[in-house]
C-alpha cells in the first residue's frame, strides 16, 4: 500500500457544522505525544459545496481527513476507491489518497468494536438490542453481523426507518415497534443505544418515564451507548444501578480515530487513559 503523504502532511475534519467536533483535539494530541509533524484542522463546509471540497483536496495540500455529519453518504459517493466496511454502511467518515485515488473507509464500527474489546474484553453472543436507525445504528450493525450475532432486534420511534434499515441488512435483523422494546430486554445480550436520548442538549425530564426499562435483564447483559454528553446517560445510570456490566461512549469516539491517524501520518497511535482524560477534560467531564 502506497499512502501520497506529503513532507507535512495535512488532515481535516468536516462536517455542517463541525465546530463541536473533538477529532481536532484527539489527532492534535497524538501529533504532540508522538512529535510529528503535521496539522489537523476543522473545516465547515456546506452541503452544496462539498463536491468542489473534496475535488479540490489536493490542491489544497490535503493528506486526508473526516467527515461527520452530514456529509458521510456523499463522501462514500465521491470517493474513487472503497473498504469493506465502508460499502456495507455506505457511508465514509475517513479519506486518504492512495496512489492519487482517492479512499474511503467507515471506522465507526471498528471504534465500537474496539472500545467494547477494551472495557468488556469476549463481549458477544447470540442477540443484540439495538435503538435507533440512523448512520451510527448503521455502523454498530454491520459490527454485530461481523462479530457472529444472529438476532439483532432494532427499534425506533419511527417504525418505518427501522423496516428500511432491516431489510438493507437482510433476516439477522428483526425490526420490531417501539412500543416491544422492554420485551426485547430480556432477550438480549447486548443492548445499545444510538440514539441521542438522554444527550445533554436533549435530557428527559428528571420525573419522566425511562424510555427503556432494564429490570428484566440478563445478569450477563452488556449495555453500551454511543452517547458521551453525558458520559453517563440514563440508560448507563440505569444499568449501574441495577449493577449490570455497562460501557460508555467516549472510547468509540477515540477509537474510531485511530485508522485515519496512521493513514494520514505514518504511526498508529494507541487510545490510553492519558488520551481518555485529555478529551474528558476539554469536554468538562
Amino acid at each position: 500500500m502506497t499512502n501520497i503523504i506529503p513532507e507535512i502532511p495535512h488532515a481535516f475534519v468536516t462536517g455542517y457544522p463541525v465546530g463541536h467536533s473533538l477529532s481536532p483535539q484527539i489527532h492534535r494530541f497524538w501529533l504532540k505525544k508522538y512529535n510529528l509533524a503535521g496539522t489537523y484542522d476543522a473545516v465547515e463546509v456546506k452541503p452544496e459545496n462539498f463536491e468542489t471540497f473534496i475535488n479540490s483536496l489536493k490542491k489544497k495540500g490535503f493528506c486526508g481527513g473526516n467527515v461527520t455529519l452530514p456529509h458521510k453518504e456523499e463522501a462514500f459517493r465521491l470517493s474513487e476507491k472503497k473498504d469493506q466496511a465502508a460499502t456495507r454502511i455506505g457511508a465514509a467518515n475517513t479519506l486518504w489518497f492512495e496512489n492519487n485515488i482517492l479512499c474511503a473507509s467507515n471506522t465507526d464500527g471498528y471504534g465500537f468494536e474496539a472500545n467494547l474489546d477494551d472495557f468488556a474484553p469476549g463481549w458477544g453472543g447470540n442477540a443484540a438490542l439495538v435503538i435507533g436507525a440512523g448512520g451510527a445504528a448503521r455502523a454498530v450493525i454491520y459490527t454485530l453481523e461481523q462479530r457472529g450475532f444472529e438476532n439483532i432486534y432494532l427499534v425506533n420511534r419511527t417504525r418505518a426507518r427501522a423496516d428500511k434499515l432491516a431489510g438493507y441488512f437482510g433476516h439477522q435483523v428483526k425490526a420490531r415497534n417501539w412500543s416491544e422494546i422492554d420485551d426485547l430486554v430480556p432477550l438480549a445480550d447486548l443492548i445499545v443505544n444510538t440514539t441521542s436520548l438522554g444527550m445533554t442538549n436533549n435530557l428527559i425530564k428528571k420525573d419522566s418515564e425511562p424510555f427503556i426499562h432494564l429490570d428484566q435483564a440478563k445478569p450477563s447483559v452488556l449495555v453500551t451507548d454511543i452517547v458521551y454528553t453525558p458520559l453517563m446517560t440514563p440508560i448507563l445510570l440505569q444499568a449501574k444501578a441495577r449493577n449490570l456490566n455497562y460501557v460508555d461512549g467516549i472510547g468509540m469516539l477515540l477509537h474510531q480515530a485511530v485508522p485515519g491517524f496512521e493513514r494520514w501520518f505514518g504511526i498508529r497511535p494507541v487510545v490510553d487513559n492519558e488520551l481518555r482524560q485529555e478529551i474528558l477534560g476539554k469536554m468538562g467531564q
